[in-house]
């Protein structure tokens, strides 16, 4: 029986993760140290090297499934072979989870009509380009301009925009408690768990690499974002937390942070909606660029 050491991604893991997510590029959010190693407790994620490629696992009571493999393309091949097996000889059926349209497409020419792909409208990623979050130019986001030009009439003089470091850490800190406090988290299972990622982003903010954005009100914060840069041309927001009772802070906050921190990348993944209605109108009210599809392999059955 094939046998790997599959283990739970650790933070002196980050050089290799990173090492095959930078040379085998993705626009999925998935495809970051950060992710992987921010949310394995949740999902049950471990990871091992296979065949020269990276390969997660996501493990549960009703059996595991693999992300699709990291690596050069004739390696992938290997490594989906063996994963094949792997499953084979656990009587568990061969499964890959965020799977994006480039991947099948590779999968369906190494093997004509044995594989489906069924994708998974929560699970995809809202890109929109940089330019257009900045300025927030034309008819369609005009409703966005005037939560922008709201605020700043509101908060005249007593607003302001900060890059996240060392010096406001802590405050951010104490501003997520608050806010976690204010959302119910801790009767959430899914809430407090984003809180944890949330939380644990922060402290880890330097070793992670992390780049982020606050907003204040009366030298008070009111807002902040958190993210990283997923490819080339890609920045992807991770994190993003206002305080509800602050008018038009949500619309700030990612106004500024891309306007600060994300000029130098054409477009911005902000992620999925996880099939949640009033996360899914925001995101689409800001007009994405294009979606970053994903969803699930299986063989077909005979």
């Amino acid at each position: 029986m094939l046998e790997y050491d599959f283990k739970r991604p650790q933070l002196e893991d980050k050089e290799i993760i990173s090492h095959y997510f930078k040379h085998h590029t993705s626009r999925s959010c998935e495809r970051t140290f950060v992710n992987v190693f921010l949310w394995a407790r949740f999902y049950g994620v471990t990871y091992a090297i296979i065949e020269n490629t990276l390969v997660f696992k996501s493990e549960n009571e009703d059996g595991f499934a693999f992300a699709y493999p990291a690596g050069e393309a004739a390696d992938v091949k290997k490594a989906l072979d063996v994963l094949c097996q792997y499953s084979e000889e656990r009587s568990v059926p061969f499964r890959l989870y965020n799977v994006t349209p480039d991947n099948f497409e590779q999968i369906e020419a190494w093997y004509p009509d044995r594989f489906q792909v069924e994708y998974n409208e929560d699970l995809a990623d809202y890109v929109y380009e940089s330019e257009k979050l900045c300025t927030l130019a034309g008819k369609k986001l005009h409703g966005k301009r005037n939560h922008i030009n709201k605020f700043k009439s509101l908060y005249e003089g007593r607003w302001n925009y900060e890059t996240m470091s060392d010096d406001n850490l802590e405050e951010c800190f104490q501003m997520a408690l608050k806010w976690r406090n204010l959302n119910g988290c801790n009767d959430d299972p899914e809430k407090n768990s984003e809180m944890c990622v949330t939380l644990n982003s922060l402290r880890l903010f330097k070793e992670l690499e992390l780049t982020g954005g606050i907003l204040r009100v009366d030298g008070q914060i009111v807002a902040f974002t958190i993210g990283e840069p997923i490819c080339s041309d890609t920045f992807v927001v991770h994190i993003e937390k206002a305080f509800p009772d602050v008018q038009g802070a949500y619309t700030m906050i990612n106004q500024q942070f891309v306007e600060h921190e994300c000029m130098d990348y054409k477009y911005v993944n902000r992620e999925e909606d996880t099939g949640d209605e009033g996360l899914r109108k925001a995101k689409r009210s800001y007009r994405p660029v294009f979606m970053v599809e994903k969803g699930v392999v299986k063989e077909k059955q005979s």
